[in-house]
């Protein structure tokens, strides 16, 4: 039974060796000529059987001599060790080499001792584990050179944090090292100002609920510099078994941006403050000059007009004479004329009947000068607004109104003053040509410019979109202060 067993296994041994792909070699233990190489071994160096078993191994080693390849075999042979490994390079017939990692084995045959070698050809290993170093020096470099902290931040199911990574930025942005970091996680929950923890932990917790990107800005108090600073994190999380979440990402001080934010911000502020004190100055100086220009200017050409009067009754009946004093009496008519437009330009007296009133008259006026149709409509009869918040709605109708008459090619015009609780609304809505982009931006274009100053001014807000039918719409929308003061209907 056994030698049916033998037999069956010496069968086994050549599908076997042949099949392997590992490079199987024996080779005479006394002569080192090859006796046999595997199918594997003789595709990969390229020679045929016949050709290896004129050859030794140390004819396809690279940098091994005979005699050293001898040396290296001598404990092997001896029976001191029963196999032995070795990391050698073999060369193809092309001239190519490849490492290769081999076991030898002494095997005292029947036929005559023999050594086999079963080896692995590790290039590909070797290329791979080469890439690897390369991607981990590339990636070390970025990570030096980035100006911030690089790290990771696992959440566990229990609600535990940790940071398994944490690049040498940590001091510099932190103030503390990495290492103090990685043993106390929760020291970096102090750091944040306790007004700013809120929003941390209500960021996080929507990051692991969406799985989305984790985008926080916060403020952090260095005690080692007794500094505050501004930072946003930013990561990418991604599931792992156990129900943890592990985000991957940059933290980066925003301090400076941050600053000169509050700066824009707060200079935006004071010009707002500047505009609105310059408009209400230039209302209340026109109002002054028109004042006088009606009152004295007025009442002096009044004056003239009946001195003339009673000059021409005395005249004697000289057609020249009076032909003459007629004419200087309508000159004296169109300067009382032109002193009342400049009067009414400077300060509009229907202003005083009410801001309702004031609009239905300009929208008249701007029918009557431009040809244009205009409606107007309002919800109620009488609108009550702070006189400044007046004023600088009825500028912001009038510019609205020199577009269009500028600008829209519009045949019809529709103005719409809506008052509610909480705030009143100004819309002028054309069929012209429309507003594009361009128009807003481009240089000296101070129209709309103006109208959103004074409109922010007055704290409110102004918008200019495009119709769905074409034209423009100019909206603005002006806050009541104290919702109580209701119009009468």
């Amino acid at each position: 039974m056994q030698e049916t067993i033998d037999d069956v296994q010496a069968e086994w041994l050549p599908i076997m060796l042949q099949g392997s792909p590992s490079e199987i070699y024996v080779f005479n233990c006394e002569t080192l000529h090859f006796e046999y190489a595997n199918k594997a071994a003789i595709d990969n160096l390229q020679y045929s059987l016949h050709e290896l078993r004129e050859m030794s191994p140390a004819s396809i080693v690279q940098g091994i001599s005979p005699e050293a390849y001898e040396e290296l075999l001598a404990d092997l042979r001896n029976g001191s060790v029963a196999s032995i490994s070795v990391n050698t390079v073999h060369v193809r017939r092309d001239g190519t080499a490849y490492p290769i990692e081999s076991r030898l084995f002494f095997l005292a045959a029947s036929a005559g001792p023999v050594i086999i070698a079963i080896g692995n050809d590790v290039s590909s290993r070797d290329e791979s584990d080469k890439a690897l170093r390369a991607s981990e020096s590339r990636l070390s470099a970025m990570v030096s050179n980035t100006p911030g902290l690089v790290y990771q931040f696992r959440l566990g199911r229990d609600g535990c944090f940790s940071f398994p990574y944490l690049s040498e930025g940590c001091e510099a942005l932190l103030g503390i090292a990495a290492e103090e970091l990685h043993d106390d996680p929760l020291h970096f929950l102090d750091l944040i100002l306790p007004e700013d923890r809120t929003s941390f932990m209500e960021s996080m917790n929507a990051s692991t609920r969406e799985m989305s990107a984790w985008n926080w800005e916060g403020r952090i108090r260095i005690e080692k510099w007794n500094d505050i600073k501004w930072i946003n994190l930013r990561a990418t999380p991604r599931a792992l078994d156990g129900h943890d979440v592990l985000w991957e990402g940059i933290m980066t001080n925003i301090t400076a941006s941050k600053l000169e934010q509050e700066e824009i911000i707060r200079s935006r502020a004071q010009l707002a403050e500047l505009s609105a004190h310059i408009n209400t100055v230039k209302e209340q100086e026109r109002a002054h000059i028109a004042r006088e220009i009606h009152d004295d200017l007025g009442g002096n050409l009044t004056a003239i007009k009946m001195a003339l009067a009673l000059l021409t009754r005395r005249l004697p009946a000289d057609p020249a004479l009076l032909e003459k004093a007629d004419y200087v009496e309508q000159l004296v008519d169109r300067t009382i004329e032109t002193v009342h437009r400049i009067a009414s330009d400077l300060r509009p007296g229907v202003l005083d009947f009410g801001l309702v009133a004031a609009i239905d008259w300009q929208t008249r006026e701007f029918e009557k000068q431009c040809g244009i149709p205009c409606e107007f409509s309002s919800n109620k009869r009488e609108i009550e607004l702070d006189p400044n918040q007046s004023a600088a709605l009825f500028r912001i109708f009038q510019e609205a109104l020199t577009n269009i008459a500028k600008h829209a090619q519009a045949t019809h015009v529709n103005v719409q003053l809506v008052h509610t609780e909480r705030f009143v609304r100004l819309e002028i809505v054309d069929n012209g040509r429309g507003i594009q982009a361009a128009d807003r931006t481009k240089p000296k274009s101070f129209g709309i410019r103006g109208m959103v100053e004074r409109s922010i001014a007055m704290g409110g807000s102004l918008s200019v979109s495009t119709s769905q039918k074409g034209g423009t719409i100019v909206a603005i929308n002006v806050p009541l202060v104290d919702s109580s003061a209701i119009s009468t209907s």
